[in-house]
């Protein structure tokens, strides 16, 4: 019988030693991190070159895409979730050894998410035109905000493959092209974007299309890599049945569904606070989402250690080494605190100079520097929460930390701003966003804590 191939270090390592040093722990939390930090901010870095160009168009343009970006990202979250629902078990399955189990739930993803991803791409289609006249933007930038949106909506099964191939390398420990692959996408956006808004100057419908065919790409690479060249998950050459397994889409369902309903609790809150600032004018709503993504360089490397996180947590939890989870979770959550908290700093001191990069309008410019400056002092509690998340989904508990996103960004965030934006505009909207961070990261750090994840 052939042998299995040998895969990351840590799989093996998890079933062969008892005891871990805390520097191997560091270590290992270190060689995890660092190349999923780094893919996260050239994302974030990508997300930055974007905003620029789009905004040298001018704030109508900037306030069509922002209008519906709460919208975009609540499809991003839902097939993130469909993906999420397998590459947990993929981790665990690689954790316990059992490599054909693993190619068995990739299979299995791939099948589930083309039908769900193709499933919600028609019906995103169906309510774009209506969907920014529903968030209350002015009917000047309707037409934009309509086309930009239609056009992500007819990305997702795209973000579905690349998303559901880049989680399961990061799984089976392969962080590396994961990361290089989120770098190239990088440079082949804003190639795309710099051709499609100015060279043939599309303007808003040239930032889509720059951004679809960058993900196009790199969505065919992640596939190639992890269909045909990982030594673990590769499928190519292989005597294995596709089958629909009713025990991997329970299992997937009891991942996928509760991260889809936190989807919906962060976004559609987040679709709400938009239609709240948008009574406000063009350059409220235009400060707003450049904040927004001004905010995301200090946030997008939590989300590379959370990533992390889901894998370790992932693969400490298939090799029954519930001691090693425990330790990883606090290790990651430390260390996104403290990164973000850095980050936080850094980025209250810059923000003027990063608003006047992302936009040319004094006025946007100067009230996204002042409301963004009100949200760093948020980053810490606000990383505890991220990498929290990755921890305990790795476990595969989703369905609390749905319930505790719902209440704070409902029960928290929504009351607030509804209280404070009438007398101070943008700014309490924002205070009310910086409360909120702080509440959800007390909340997830309890339910780390009190340890019934395990």
């Amino acid at each position: 019988m052939k042998k299995e191939p040998f895969v990351f270090d840590l799989s093996a390592l998890l079933r062969q030693k008892t005891q871990f040093t805390f520097r191997e722990q560091i270590n290992y939390v270190f060689r995890l991190s660092v190349p999923a930090m780094l893919a996260q901010i050239s994302s974030i870095l990508m997300q930055y070159i974007d905003a620029a160009m789009v905004g040298k168009l001018g704030a109508e343009s900037a306030a069509a895409i922002g209008v519906v970006a709460s919208s975009t990202w609540l499809l991003g979250g839902l097939v993130s979730a469909c993906a999420a629902g397998f590459t947990v078990q993929i981790a665990q399955a690689i954790g316990a050894g059992d490599y054909v189990r693993a190619r068995s739930v990739l299979r299995q993803g791939m099948v589930v998410g083309a039908a769900f991803s193709l499933f919600l791409c028609v019906l995103s289609l169906c309510i774009s035109r209506p969907l920014p006249l529903w968030l209350g933007a002015e009917t000047s930038i309707t037409r934009d905000a309509t086309a930009y949106f239609a056009l992500c909506a007819a990305a997702l099964p795209v973000w579905q493959f690349s998303m559901l191939m880049g989680g399961a390398l990061r799984s089976s420990g392969n962080m590396k092209v994961p990361s290089v692959l989120s770098v190239l996408l990088c440079v082949l956006d804003i190639v795309g974007n710099y051709v499609y808004i100015f060279v043939l100057q599309l303007g808003v419908v040239g930032a889509a299309l720059g951004t679809l065919t960058a993900e196009g790409i790199v969505a065919l690479l992640m596939t190639y890599f992890c269909v045909v060249r990982s030594p673990v998950l590769r499928l190519c050459g292989r005597n294995e049945r596709w089958r629909i397994e009713k025990s991997c889409l329970q299992e997937a369902n009891h991942i996928a569904i509760p991260l889809g309903f936190q989807q919906f609790a962060l976004c559609g809150a987040q679709i709400v606070s938009t239609r709240l600032v948008a009574p406000l004018g063009t350059v409220a709503i235009a400060a707003n989402s450049f904040g927004i993504t001004a905010e995301a360089l200090c946030y997008m490397p939590g989300y590379g250690i959370g990533e992390a996180a889901t894998t370790m947590v992932g693969q400490s939890v298939g090799a029954k080494r519930k001691d090693l989870a425990r330790h990883f979770a606090w290790l990651t959550i430390g260390a996104g605190m403290v990164v973000m908290g850095v980050c936080g700093v850094i980025m209250y001191a810059c923000a003027p100079l990063v608003m006047r990069f992302l936009t040319p309008d004094a006025a946007v410019s100067a009230l996204g520097a002042s409301v963004l400056r009100i949200e760093m002092f948020a980053e810490p509690l606000f990383a505890a929460s991220i990498v929290a998340s990755g921890a305990l989904r790795g476990a595969g508990d989703t369905l609390v930390p749905g319930i505790l996103n719902l209440v704070s960004m409902w029960c928290v965030r929504i009351v607030l701003t509804v209280a404070l934006i009438g007398q101070y505009g943008l700014h309490g909207a924002w205070i009310a966003m910086a409360v909120e961070l702080c509440v959800r990261g007390v909340l997830f750090l309890v339910r780390v804590k009190w340890e019934r994840w395990l």
